[in-house]
C-alpha cells in the first residue's frame, strides 16, 4: 500500500450561471460515478483517480485559469467542459501546456486554431450534426428556416452548417439578431418573413423559455415549428418551465436507440445519483473517465503517452465502442461512430421523447 499513488484528473465543468449549470450537474454526475467505480474496482494498477473539479461557469477565461493550475498540480490529463466556446479556450491552451485533454461534451469543429495531438473528443463535430438536423428539417417540409442567435462563435457556426445544407436543397436561413431584439419582435419577424421553422439559437433557460411562449401563443404562428438543436429540451427544467408548450421542439442528442449492457447499469446508477432521468451529457462524462482510464492503464500517467494513445483506443462505453481517429477539418483526435438523434418531446406525454430522425 506504501507504493500506491493517487492520480489526478482535472474537471472542467459549468457549475454556476452563466453555465449551463444542469448540463454541467449531469456531466459531473457522469465524471463522479465512474471515478468511483474504477477506485472500487482496484483504481488504475493499483492508484486511485482522483477528480479535481473547477467551475468554468461558461467563462473561457477562467478555464484558461485552471488549466495553468491543473498543470501545476501534476494531472494526469484534464476531462469535461460543456460549453463550446470555453472547451475552445481550454483545448487551445492544453495544447499549448502540452496537457492531455479529453472533451467530454463540447461540439465545436475548430477545437483548436491548428492539429494537436494533445487533445481530443468524444462527441461528433458540430458541422455533422447540425448537418443531420438540416436533413430532419428539409425532410419534414422546412426550406425557409429563421435562426434566433445571440452572438456567440457556436451560433455562428451552426448558422453556417444549416446555411450550407439548406442551399443544397434550395432552402434559405433568416437570421433573426437577438442582441437586438425581444421575444414578442421575433414574433413580428417571422410572420414578415414567411419562414416556417424558427430555431432557438440562444441561451437556456432565457431568452430560450420567452421566446418559446411567446410563438407557442401568438395565433399568427400556429403552424411554425420551433427547433432547439443545442439540445435545450433535454433537461428536466425545461419540461418544469414549459410543460406542454416545451413539447414537439425538435434537438439533437448522442444517444444510440438502445444503450449498451453497460449504459443500462450506468444509466441505473446515473437516475438514482441524480433523482432523475440522466442526459445523454451524463453518459458522455461517465464515458470520459472510461477512456481516460484505459489509456492510464496502458501507458501510465506519462503525459507526452497521451499523445501516441488516442488512435489506439478501444473501449467499451455506455453508448458502443469508443475509437478516436483524425478527420479532414478537424484538428484534434475525434471520437468516431458516435450516435446522432433528432428527438423531441411527446406532446401527449412530455417527460417521454420522440425519436424522429437518426444518423
Amino acid at each position: 500500500m506504501s507504493g500506491m499513488v493517487t492520480l489526478k484528473i482535472g474537471a472542467l465543468v459549468p457549475l454556476t450561471p452563466p453555465g449551463w449549470v444542469e448540463a454541467g450537474r449531469h456531466l459531473l454526475a457522469g465524471l463522479e460515478l465512474a471515478v468511483r467505480e474504477v477506485n472500487d474496482a482496484g483504481g488504475v494498477g493499483g492508484d486511485s483517480l482522483e477528480l479535481v473539479v473547477r467551475d468554468t461557469a461558461a467563462d473561457p477565461r477562467r478555464a484558461e485559469a485552471a488549466l495553468d493550475e491543473f498543470a501545476g498540480l501534476g494531472v494526469a490529463a484534464v476531462a469535461g467542459e460543456y460549453h463550446s466556446v470555453v472547451a475552445r479556450a481550454a483545448a487551445t491552451r492544453a495544447d499549448a501546456l502540452g496537457l492531455p485533454f479529453l472533451c467530454s461534451s463540447a461540439v465545436l469543429d475548430a477545437l483548436t486554431e491548428r492539429p494537436t495531438d494533445h487533445v481530443a473528443r468524444l462527441p461528433p463535430p458540430q458541422s455533422r450534426g447540425w448537418r443531420i438536423y438540416a436533413d430532419f428539417l428539409l425532410g419534414a417540409g422546412h426550406s425557409r428556416v429563421a435562426v434566433a442567435a445571440a452572438p456567440s462563435l457556436y451560433w455562428e457556426s451552426g448558422t453556417r452548417v444549416l446555411r450550407d445544407r439548406l442551399a443544397t436543397r434550395g432552402g434559405t436561413v433568416v437570421e433573426l439578431d437577438m442582441s437586438a431584439l425581444a421575444p414578442a419582435a421575433v414574433c413580428d419577424a417571422l410572420v414578415g418573413n414567411g419562414a416556417t421553422a424558427l430555431l432557438l439559437l440562444v441561451g437556456q433557460p432565457e431568452p430560450a423559455v420567452s421566446m418559446v411562449t411567446s410563438v407557442r401563443r401568438d395565433r399568427r404562428l400556429a403552424g411554425t415549428l420551433i427547433g432547439a438543436p443545442a439540445g435545450q429540451p433535454e433537461f428536466a427544467a425545461w419540461e418544469t418551465l414549459l410543460g406542454a408548450e416545451g413539447a414537439a421542439i425538435p434537438f439533437l442528442r448522442y444517444l444510440p436507440e438502445h444503450l449498451t449492457p453497460l449504459g443500462v447499469r450506468v444509466g441505473a446508477a446515473l437516475r438514482e445519483r441524480l433523482a432523475g432521468a440522466p442526459s445523454f451529457v451524463a453518459f458522455e462524462g461517465y464515458d470520459t473517465i472510461a477512456v481516460l482510464a484505459d489509456v492510464l492503464r496502458a501507458h501510465g500517467a506519462d503525459r507526452a503517452a497521451f499523445a501516441e494513445a488516442w488512435p489506439r483506443v478501444a473501449v467499451d462505453g455506455t453508448r458502443g465502442r469508443i475509437r478516436f481517429a483524425r478527420e479532414p477539418g478537424i484538428s484534434v483526435w475525434q471520437g468516431t461512430g458516435t450516435p446522432v438523434q433528432v428527438v423531441d418531446r411527446d406532446p401527449a406525454a412530455p417527460d417521454r421523447f420522440r425519436i424522429l430522425r437518426t444518423g
